[in-house]
C-alpha cells in the first residue's frame, strides 16, 4: 500500500511595491506581472495567500494560471481562514445589499429579475449571478470558479430552494471548461420547463434566453434608465434604437407613448421586442419593428420623433478603439439629434468601460452644441444599484439626458 501524497505546501505570493498599495487599498485585482515571487506554480482555483514586504499576510484570493489577472482577491486585511462559515456570511452579505430593492431573497414582486452578486463588486471577483423568476443564471468569467462551483450550488441552494440554476460561461474559458466537464449553458441544478424564462421587471413581463442570450439572457442594468423613460415618454412619439428585445419600448407603451419605434439590426431582437409586448397585452401603444443599421438608418430617414433613446452595444472593446468610439458617440447623438422635434428629448447611453463617464458625456453635449439649437441637461446616470461599481475598472454603464427646443 502506497504512502499517501505529502500535502503541497500553501500556495504564497508576493508582489510588487505596487501591487501591494493597491490591494491594501481595496483593489480587487493581482496581474501577472505584478507577482514578482511565488513559491511554486499553482493551479486555477487555489486559494492564494499574498505576502506584503515584511513577510506579513496581505490578502488571500482565487489563482488563476490561464489568465493575465492571476489573482481576484476575496480578502484583505488581517488573517482569515475562508471556511464554510466565511462563505455563507461572504453571500449572505451580498444578497442583504438587495434586500432593500427587491424584499427578501427568493421571494416575489413585481421585480424577480435582477442582479444577485455583482463580481467583484460583491466580492466575488470573476462571478456574476442573476435572477429571472424562478432560475439563477451564474455566469463565470475565470476558470478559478470550476472548483468551488459545487460549494456555490449548495449555498445558493440553501437560499433558493427549488430554483434552477444555469452556467454561462464567458468566451475566453470555454475550451478550458469542457476539459472540466463543463459548458455554456449547462443546466446545474433543477428543472428548467422552458426557456426563454419568463421575469418580471416592476410589474412588465420579459422573457429572457437563459441558455444562449447576451449576457445571462437580458439587460437587467438599465432597469433605471427604463423606468425613467416610462415618466417621460407620455404623448411622445418615441424611437428606441439598439432597441434588442424592446425593454425601453415596453416602458414607453406603459408609459403613455403615442408610438413606439423598435429599431434594430438583428430580426432576432426584434422578434423578441414583439414576444415580450404580446407577453402584456394591457400595453396597446402603437409600437413598430425596423430591422435596420442604426447608424446608417439615422442619418437617411426623414421621420421625427420627440423621444429618441440611443443605446448601442460597446463601442470601445478595448483600449485601442477608444477614441473612435468616442466620436462614433459623437455621430451618433448628432443624428440622433437631428431626428428630434422641437422640445423632444435626447436619452444617449454607452456601455464601453475604456471611455469614461465625462468623455462620453462631454462628446453627447459637444453633439448638442453644434447642432445649434438650445438645450438643456436634465439629468446623466450611472449604474444601478444592483449593479454598483466598486473600483474604477468596474465601471462601464453612463447616461445622458438632453432637452432640445
Amino acid at each position: 500500500m502506497s504512502a499517501p501524497a505529502p500535502a503541497r505546501p500553501r500556495l504564497r505570493l508576493r508582489v510588487t511595491a505596487a501591487a501591494e498599495g493597491y490591494v491594501r487599498a481595496g483593489h480587487p485585482w493581482v496581474y501577472e506581472s505584478s507577482v514578482r515571487e511565488q513559491n511554486r506554480s499553482g493551479e486555477a482555483g487555489e486559494l492564494a495567500v499574498i505576502y506584503d514586504r515584511r513577510d506579513r499576510f496581505l490578502a488571500i484570493g482565487l489563482y488563476d494560471p490561464h489568465s493575465p489577472l492571476r489573482v481576484r482577491v476575496l480578502h484583505a486585511g488581517p488573517p482569515l481562514t475562508l471556511d464554510d462559515a466565511w462563505w455563507a456570511a461572504h453571500l449572505d452579505a451580498a444578497l442583504l445589499r438587495r434586500e432593500p430593492l427587491f424584499g427578501p431573497v427568493g421571494g416575489e414582486g413585481d421585480t424577480d429579475g435582477h442582479r444577485l452578486l455583482n463580481g467583484e463588486s460583491d466580492g466575488f471577483g470573476g462571478l456574476v449571478v442573476d435572477r429571472y423568476a424562478g432560475v439563477l443564471v451564474l455566469k463565470v468569467y475565470t476558470a478559478a470558479w470550476f472548483p468551488h462551483l459545487e460549494r456555490m450550488l449548495g449555498l445558493l441552494s440553501e437560499r433558493f430552494p427549488d430554483f434552477a440554476m444555469v452556467l454561462r460561461l464567458s468566451r475566453n474559458i470555454q475550451t478550458l471548461a469542457a476539459a472540466a466537464g463543463l459548458a455554456d449553458g449547462q443546466l446545474l441544478a433543477g428543472d428548467l420547463p422552458q426557456n426563454p424564462v419568463v421575469f418580471h421587471e416592476s410589474g412588465l413581463a420579459f422573457e429572457a434566453d437563459v441558455l444562449r442570450g447576451q449576457k445571462t439572457g437580458f439587460f437587467l442594468d438599465q432597469r433605471e434608465n427604463r423606468r425613467r423613460v416610462e415618466g417621460l415618454s407620455r404623448g411622445r412619439r418615441v424611437l428606441n434604437a439598439f432597441s434588442f428585445s424592446g425593454g425601453f419600448s415596453l416602458y414607453a407603451a406603459r408609459g403613455g407613448a403615442a408610438e413606439v419605434i423598435s429599431l434594430d439590426l438583428s430580426p432576432h431582437a426584434l422578434a423578441g421586442a414583439e414576444r415580450n409586448f404580446a407577453l402584456n397585452p394591457a400595453l396597446t401603444t402603437p409600437h413598430e419593428t425596423v430591422q435596420a443599421d442604426v447608424f446608417d438608418w439615422l442619418s437617411q430617414t426623414r421621420r421625427s420623433f420627440d423621444l429618441v433613446i440611443l443605446d448601442p452595444p460597446s463601442l470601445a472593446r478595448r483600449e485601442t478603439e477608444r477614441a473612435g468610439a468616442i466620436r462614433a458617440y459623437g455621430r451618433l447623438a448628432a443624428d440622433g439629434i437631428a431626428r428630434l422635434a422641437p422640445g423632444g428629448i435626447l436619452l444617449s447611453a454607452s456601455c464601453s468601460a475604456h471611455v469614461s463617464a465625462e468623455e462620453f458625456w462631454n462628446a453627447v453635449r459637444g453633439a448638442a452644441t453644434a447642432s445649434g439649437r438650445k438645450w438643456k441637461e436634465l439629468a446623466t446616470t450611472r449604474h444601478a444599484p444592483d449593479h454598483h461599481a466598486t473600483f474604477a475598472e468596474a465601471e462601464y454603464l453612463k447616461a445622458i439626458y438632453l432637452e432640445l427646443d
